[in-house]
């Protein structure tokens, strides 16, 4: 499934309606079995510019600022939660909330034209919540001086530290992202769901606890129908047939 943020003249700022629309959009079907990746990509040069400052002035309540942000955390946990992988097609500036969705997604792919930033100290609104992802994706040196500075970082420097996964010429930029959908989309998707669950489970755990959590689900992986087909499969040197 492709998603795409096509808002350009207002920067595909993260407005309310944006952000449940985006909600709406991930959500469809989640669970239906032909549905192996997604892919979010934005029109226009700019990937998204954040929450969409309109709606946090004071002629809005606090309750729906409230509702900006929760409903803002709500779309980037469940593209952590989705049972598919999740792919940034990012191709221009991803700044505030825009940079914390492609920090969120499983994987990004970036053209070198890309740039990245946190910017919110310098209209006096801390990206606090952009923050969650980005700290938890890139060092924390790196996190705090774009969050302090505001100041962007290039593609280059991003895939430097772990925010990116690839950076490519624009003109490859498609072209490379859906190399990468294709391959996931080949694979079973019980054991891609399984994988990618257990992966953000046992991250934040102790060695010891982690190393548990991902026995069992070596356990459980082995015990599914494409678990055994799989090996069977490789055994019998012949290509799976997945369910």
């Amino acid at each position: 499934r492709t998603i795409v943020l096509s808002d350009p003249k207002k920067r595909n700022a993260l407005s309310l309606a944006m952000l449940k629309s985006l909600q709406t959009d991930i959500l469809h079907e989640a669970e239906s079995k032909d549905l192996k990746v997604i892919i979010i990509s934005a029109e226009g040069p700019v990937f998204s510019s954040g929450h969409d400052l309109r709606e946090l002035t004071d002629e809005q309540s606090t309750d729906y600022h409230t509702e900006v942000f929760q409903t803002c955390s709500e779309v980037m946990m469940l593209i952590q939660n989705h049972p598919v992988p999740v792919i940034a097609m990012v191709n221009g500036l991803a700044t505030a909330a825009g940079c914390q969705l492609v920090a969120s997604c499983d994987i990004a792919v970036a053209s070198d034209k890309s740039s990245f930033a946190t910017p919110g100290v310098n209209i006096g609104l801390f990206c606090s919540t952009p923050a969650v992802a980005l700290g938890r994706t890139v060092p924390r040196k790196v996190a705090l001086e774009m969050l302090f500075t505001g100041e962007p970082i290039s593609a280059q420097e991003a895939l430097l530290h772990g925010l990116l996964s690839k950076v490519v010429p624009e003109e490859q930029l498609e072209e490379e992202t859906m190399r990468i959908a294709t391959k996931i989309a080949a694979s079973s998707r019980p054991v891609v769901s399984l994988g990618k669950a257990t992966f953000y489970k046992q991250l934040p755990q102790d060695l010891r606890t982690a190393y548990y959590l991902a026995s069992q689900t070596m356990v459980d992986n082995v015990a599914l129908r494409d678990g055994q087909e799989g090996i069977k499969a490789f055994i019998q040197k012949r290509k799976p047939i997945w369910s």
